[in-house]
């Protein structure tokens, strides 16, 4: 990733094609040592592309990506049960927490904004 970000910093400066010399310039200057291998792997695989195309194309494929919300199943029956029991949990736990901050205030003396 440090590669990828190096490179899209040098387009986003103006250089439409940085080479490994300026990727090299980017992370020397914050300290990152360079690994010539996935330094030229990166630079191939981008070289004479538009990076505007490459982000597109990589928008399009994490839409495609599912991002959860599926119920869990217990294998003797139905969910319908596990969700009657969920907002009582919810609500125990965020009791806790309220509980959890108050102490914590007390115990320092004072609070960050006050």
């Amino acid at each position: 990733m440090r590669y990828i970000a190096a490179f899209l910093l040098s387009v986003l400066g103006g250089n439409g094609s940085p080479n490994k010399q300026d990727i090299k310039k980017i992370l020397d200057s914050v300290g990152i040592e360079t690994d010539d291998e996935r330094l030229s792997k990166v630079i191939n695989e981008l070289n004479g592309k538009n990076v505007e195309d490459v982000i597109a194309q990589g928008l399009t494929k994490l839409a495609s990506m599912p991002v959860g919300g599926g119920v869990a199943v217990s294998a003797g029956g139905s969910a319908a049960p596990a969700a009657g029991t969920a907002p009582a949990a919810a609500e125990e736990k965020k009791e806790e927490k309220k509980e959890e901050s108050e102490e914590s205030d007390d115990d320092m003396g004072f609070g960050l904004f006050d």
